[in-house]
């Protein structure tokens, strides 16, 4: 009998994809199910890039292999960026690794960095990537609370009482999905002392930075923050490129070339005229990030009201494009009440408790759906709550 590797029962299929499947049956059998889930940009990349899309991939020469560590221009693109809206200063030539979208890269950083039995900081809620990826390289996940009553930042002071002998890696992820929280720069200047104390390496996934958020900030603008943590970042969310895989990691060059020991025995690098579309996006000027959330806030304002009509409540200052919102007591868990708009109203919302246990309680909904799609949410909602 052949059977499957031990990482495979490590890891069960992920939520959405299970979701995503009973969702499309219900659509087959003729119930016109609004997804509010996921996070899925629907509004097009900026005309300039898919023109420089096009153009690149008229040209003959641009359709083969490309180099593991991605073309000068998109390299110096990323640095500009980081530069421009960041204030950090990155060399293009060592200090940035252009990925096939950050997913990769926290596969990738885990296995450059993390030894079977290693223990891992994982946030609770948190990306649920963090812990599949944790237990697939056969390291351990260890959960840190993120609680409404603390802003969701970790109360490093608690973390540091325990015995952190075994911790390799902290995963953070500011602007904070689900949750929509910000760190300050307080916290970051905390969150490096406690890595150089601790000797552990802070991964901080950044791809929500430009939404709604007049404020971007990058973990490596503090001093000394290269040394001991890598920074994830994406054309995903910022750049509505979601589907294009464009993705990059930056650090010191010492922890890029591990990690590009691992990437480059992986795949064979990104199609060139992406990496010339993504350069052009990363060179558009502040006024493309304010079109775009003045969509984003617009649709905020209709999934309040959704989320009011649910007899929810949430935090104002939260950013990112989700609302992360606390359900009414009377629901035993934020899967309940999901269950029942999902099956009475045909619209979808996620559960937080798939982002762990502090999120039992919580319900998630995404801005990327269409004005239309969201008042219509917002009637058959009305219909069930007032029937």
């Amino acid at each position: 009998m052949i059977t499957p590797a031990q990482r495979v029962s490590e890891v069960k299929e992920y939520y959405f994809s299970l979701k995503l499947k009973e969702i499309a049956e219900m659509i087959k059998d003729g119930k016109p199910v609004i997804n509010l889930g996921i996070g899925n940009p629907d509004q097009p990349p900026a005309p300039e890039v898919l023109e420089t899309l096009n153009q690149s991939a008229l040209q003959p020469d641009t359709h083969g292999y490309q180099g593991y560590i991605g073309i000068p221009e998109l390299r110096a693109s990323f640095s500009h960026w980081y530069k421009k809206f960041y204030g950090v200063t990155l060399n293009p030539d060592s200090e940035i690794l252009p990925l096939m979208g950050s997913k990769e890269g926290i596969m990738h950083i885990s296995m450059a960095f993390l030894n079977p039995g290693d223990e891992v900081l994982v946030p609770n809620p948190g990306y649920p990537t963090y812990s599949a990826v944790t237990r697939i390289v056969g390291a351990k996940e260890r959960s840190y609370d993120l609680l409404e009553a603390n802003n969701w930042q970790p109360d490093l002071d608690a973390l540091e009482k325990e015995d952190l002998s075994s911790v390799k890696i902290m995963w953070v992820n500011y602007p904070n999905m689900p949750t929509g929280a910000k760190a300050s720069r307080e916290f970051f200047e905390k969150l490096i002392a406690f890595a150089r104390r601790n000797d552990i390496l802070i991964c901080n996934d950044n791809p929500y930075s430009f939404i709604l958020n007049e404020e971007p900030q990058s973990l490596l603008a503090i001093a000394g923050a290269k040394e001991v943590a890598i920074e994830l970042n994406s054309l995903s969310k910022s750049h509505n490129m979601a589907g294009w895989r464009v993705g990059m990691a930056a650090s010191n060059p010492e922890f890029i070339k591990y990690i590009l020991r691992i990437k480059s025995n992986m795949d064979s690098g990104m199609f060139r005229p992406m990496q010339e579309a993504a350069a052009k996006a990363l060179m558009l000027e502040e006024k493309w990030y304010n079109e775009i959330n003045a969509v984003y806030k617009k649709r905020k304002e209709l999934v309040l009201k959704i989320m009011e009509l649910l007899g929810c409540t949430w935090q104002e200052d939260q950013v990112g494009m989700f609302i992360w919102a606390k359900i009414p007591e009377k629901y035993s868990s934020s899967e309940e009440l999901s269950d029942k708009i999902l099956y009475e109203a045909n619209v979808f919302i996620t559960p937080g408790f798939i982002f762990g246990d502090n999120g039992r309680q919580y319900i998630r909904i995404s801005l990327c759906t269409s004005e239309e799609k969201l008042q219509e949410s917002i009637n058959r909602i009305e219909n069930i709550i007032t029937n």
